[in-house]
């Protein structure tokens, strides 16, 4: 599927990459993690054929420098930052299913999924959009056709809780078909949906392991959450998760993507003196 053998990148006197030796095979789902300025941008853009390097890099046993059409065609790809596209959304959807030569009506059902109402946004500027509705347009591109590897780089970043659960359930039909690569700078952010993680530092490979990986990521958890009190704040973060509370205002309920649990829990840490218990189980 891909494969990097002594991958090299500099940019005049600075050397980014050092030697990255990396083989990704069908089904993988790789955490492609480390700080920043540890060439992970840099490794996807080989990936995506942006960069002369030294060293290997083939894409299903292509060049992706040497043949970046037929590569890209095969890649759906959701960037940390949107371009500052001047187009319009269906001018941008239109433009990738050609390209792609793909089905724009299939792009614009999944960014409704998961929730951009395409046919109101039709005729607005892509640059002109909020962060969430560009992610939800991004993904819908990405994900709307066939693909052979998803590279994401946070992709569910600017995603309301709602469109995360769709986000994950999108994930999950895709497992055995394609190779995920999902760039973040926190683990834990991504943990659920891999099963192998590749750390970066200072352009080297320091760390390559297959992780226990059981989280349905189509699945749901029915949550419970009794506070001491009622709690202004914790009222205002939870009402983002989609919670209701009872006539007290001290029992919440509601329910919460498997993928999602650690970034809920750590949520729920910020509130910890006013908590006084936590039911998670699987719905």
């Amino acid at each position: 599927m891909i494969r990097c053998e002594n991958l090299r990148k500099s940019f005049r006197r600075t050397q980014v990459l050092h030697g990255i030796d990396l083989d990704v095979a069908r089904g993988d789902r790789i955490a492609l993690v480390g700080s920043n300025g540890a060439g992970k941008t840099t490794l996807i853009r080989c990936l995506l054929g942006e960069y002369t390097h030294d060293g290997e890099v083939v894409l299903n046993g292509m060049s992706p420098r040497s043949n970046r059409f037929e590569v890209l065609r095969r890649i759906g790809f959701v960037p940390q930052l949107p371009p500052p596209l001047k187009m319009t959304v269906a001018q941008l959807i239109d433009f990738t299913a050609g390209i792609c030569d793909c089905d724009p009506a299939a792009m614009s059902r999944v960014a409704e999924q998961l929730g951009l109402d395409v046919s109101a946004f039709g005729r607005r500027p892509f640059v002109k959009l909020s962060g969430g509705e560009k992610q939800k347009l991004l993904i819908g591109i990405a994900l709307g056709r066939e693909t052979d590897l998803l590279i994401m780089d946070e992709p569910a970043a600017n995603l309301d809780p709602m469109a995360r659960q769709v986000f994950f359930g999108l994930l999950a039909d895709r497992l055995d078909k394609v190779s995920m690569l999902i760039s973040s700078h926190r683990l834990d952010e991504v943990a659920s949906l891999v099963n192998r993680v590749v750390e970066l530092d200072r352009g080297r490979v320091v760390l390559d392991d297959h992780v226990d990986n059981r989280t349905d990521m189509a699945g749901l958890l029915a949550c419970r959450i009794d506070l001491t009190a009622p709690n202004p704040a914790f009222a205002k973060a939870v009402a983002h998760w989609n919670f209701n509370a009872d006539a007290s205002g001290v029992a919440w309920t509601g329910t919460v993507a498997g993928p999602d649990r650690l970034r809920f829990l750590g949520m729920l840490s910020r509130y910890a003196a006013s908590l006084s218990a936590i039911e998670m189980k699987e719905s």
